[in-house]
């Protein structure tokens, strides 16, 4: 029994286990880049555009990609977005070749990058619900976090580690390596079905436009999925505005600095990773959708809390460990909502609407984060010194106002859970087996 159901996920195994790889190759590549970047400008700014490149055509176009997507042969949409993003990877290797690249050249080819990216994804997780039967979606989305996991452990240490003995050429050739081993298993090993393309009343092909509105009347028509959607959105805002505000915590403090930075953040990887592990094998909840807002209440309040009213670093890194090793249980939970509830001829407009309506808040929470730590909570933690109560809490050093911004985040984020998983109470996701 257990050999038969392994060998309906071969298909899977063989494609998660090569774009995986592609991926690491990919990140290390990005990695890479901000260090050379860095290294010629000596801009944080600068740097930080890169991100910002990369992540606007993914916000911007998601909707728009996802009809394109579901239009499409998916296999052929995935070996076309890692040829143009290997094309962007061999036109930078020519130019630091030629000595020739220039910051300006990165910006650019880190937007189409992005846009690679954003046709790409919607096809990628329609390709894996056609491969992965539907009593293995836990698992599998199990184990593509995992992957995700060590990719997000493993691309900083062997970038640095390549690029301090090869150079960025060293890197770049590595991703091309990486890429074509992925390109090929794709092109000769990999069959996808095909599904039916989204047509009008009269049998012809829907325009994108109309496809791309056919996704967002999805969502209106089915409030669990779109309250699901809204909110991760509020908890990836608080995320991101909690990730701005980390290394203003912990940076300036005595026992802090840039290894204990390292350090705890590597806590995030480590719990990501054996959280991805604990999916692969913990028997489906009863209630998927009280996993999800439960997992998010715990890893949004004990985290911020703890590690904001703390100053040892051991704690840092615990809460640390707590507070993301339940979110590739989240991950998988709504993952399977998702597969089993969005019919597969929708899934790439529907994905692709829930990718701008869930991610846009990242960029406007690590602007917050920011912008709120230098100009209110900084500010006013300076000015309190006399306040004793601030002080007992946050402390009154450089730092202190980041750490009563994560407390108040904290407040926030468990509000916001409170808040939607009141509204998802009416709401029960039936889980259908074949």
């Amino acid at each position: 029994m257990i050999s038969v159901f392994h060998s309906k996920l071969r298909t899977f195994y063989l494609l998660w286990s090569t774009q995986g790889l592609s991926q690491l190759g990919s990140a290390m590549t990005n990695f890479a880049l901000t260090l050379w970047l860095y290294e010629k400008t000596g801009s944080a700014l600068q740097t930080a555009l890169l991100v910002i490149c990369s992540y606007t055509p993914y916000v911007l176009m998601s909707i728009f990609a996802g009809a394109l997507s579901d239009r499409w042969n998916k296999k052929r949409v995935l070996l076309v977005s890692d040829a143009c993003a290997a094309g962007t990877t061999v036109l930078v290797f020519v130019l630091v070749q030629s000595d020739l690249l220039r910051p300006s050249h990165l910006y650019i080819l880190s937007a189409v990058n992005g846009l690679m990216n954003t046709i790409q994804k919607p096809a990628s997780d329609v390709a894996m619900t056609l491969i992965v039967p539907k009593e293995a979606y836990q698992k599998t989305s199990g184990l593509r976090s995992l992957s995700n996991s060590l990719v997000t452990i493993l691309h900083p240490v062997l970038a640095t580690t390549v690029f301090a003995f090869a150079g960025i050429v060293g890197v770049l050739l590595i991703d091309l390596g990486t890429f074509l081993v992925a390109f090929c298993v794709l092109l000769f090993r990999i069959k996808l079905p095909d599904i039916i393309h989204p047509v009008t009343e009269n049998g012809e092909k829907e325009s994108i436009v109309a496809s791309s509105l056919e996704g967002l009347r999805y969502l209106k028509h089915n409030p669990m999925i779109l309250y699901l959607i809204l909110f991760l959105s509020g908890v990836n805002l608080v995320a991101s505005a909690f990730d701005a505000a980390l290394p203003a915590y912990i940076l300036p403090r005595e026992n802090g600095g840039q290894k204990i930075l390292g350090l705890v953040t590597s806590f995030a990887g480590i719990a990501t990773l054996l959280g991805s592990l604990a999916v692969t094998v913990i028997p489906k909840p009863k209630n998927r959708i009280r996993v999800i807002v439960g997992t998010m209440l715990f890893s949004l309040t004990i985290e911020n809390y703890i590690l904001a009213l703390t100053n040892k670093p051991v704690l840092w890194c615990a809460v640390q460990f707590l507070g993301w090793f339940v979110v590739p249980i989240m991950g998988a939970n709504l993952d399977v909502i998702l597969r089993t509830t969005i019919p597969v001829s929708m899934q790439g407009r529907v994905y692709s609407c829930r990718n701008s309506l869930q991610f846009f808040t990242i960029p406007v929470g690590f602007f917050l984060g920011g912008f709120l730590i230098d100009r209110v909570f900084e500010p006013l933690i300076a000015s309190n010194q006399g306040n004793r109560i601030l002080t007992s809490l946050f402390g009154s050093a450089k730092g202190s106002g980041a750490g009563m911004m994560i407390f108040l985040l904290g407040c926030m984020g468990a509000c916001i859970c409170l808040f939607f998983g009141r509204m998802l109470k009416a709401y029960r996701f039936v889980e259908q087996t074949e």
